[in-house]
């Protein structure tokens, strides 16, 4: 009788330990598949911050205003360098809205930020019998996207934009609707929905 080769018995090895590799996997529940597997790309973490860098700081003629955009499903504060804020309500609030308007720069997009607030969005001041301070838009601040009118609402308030009784007195176009009083609250930040129900309605 012939005895087995060393190569016969390491292939004899080699078959066995495949054997019991495949069993183990099965025991475990997986199905061995010889076509690769594409798990799709890990999760991508986002750091709702912007580095702070030398543009940071404002200029003569210029000053720093934070603008609230979206991130991780919140509005959280940004700051940007503008011209010098206008003291009165309607250019500031003018200025503030062309800034949510504007498409993010490469930093804050990179933090994980964008804006939810229409390019077409206008706004005006207030209709016969609202209360001063109020800022119309052309669309009623209920309808319009999740997030926008958080964004609106805590980028005017405590500027020049807000209501001098605080908060922000906003209305849409339809001036037989009374305008609402908002707030900058963790409700309106933090809820996407939030902004179809906030506010208080004033006359």
């Amino acid at each position: 009788m012939r005895r087995p080769t060393e190569a016969t018995t390491r292939a004899t090895r080699v078959m066995a330990l495949v054997v019991l590799s495949l069993s183990a996997v099965a025991g475990c529940g997986i199905r061995a598949t010889s076509v690769p597997v594409d798990a799709g790309a890990a999760p991508s973490r986002v750091s709702c911050a912007v580095p702070l860098s030398e543009a940071s700081t404002p200029t003569a003629g210029s000053a720093k205003v934070q603008v609230y955009l979206v991130c991780a499903q919140r509005v959280s504060p940004v700051g940007r360098i503008v011209q010098a804020l206008p003291t009165d309500r309607l250019a500031a609030a003018r200025l503030l809205l062309a800034q949510l308007q504007s498409k993010p720069d490469t930093a804050e997009e990179n933090g994980g930020f964008a804006s939810e607030v229409p390019g077409g969005l206008s706004i005006s001041g207030p209709a016969g019998g609202d209360p001063a301070g109020t800022l119309r838009f052309n669309q009623a601040p209920d309808g319009l996207p999740s997030f926008a009118a958080a964004q609106l609402v805590c980028t005017f308030a405590g500027t020049a934009a807000g209501a001098a009784e605080g908060g922000v007195v906003l209305g849409g176009p339809d001036d037989t609707i009374p305008p609402r009083r908002y707030r900058c609250d963790e409700a309106l930040r933090t809820r996407p929905d939030a902004g179809a129900t906030a506010g208080t309605s004033v006359s």
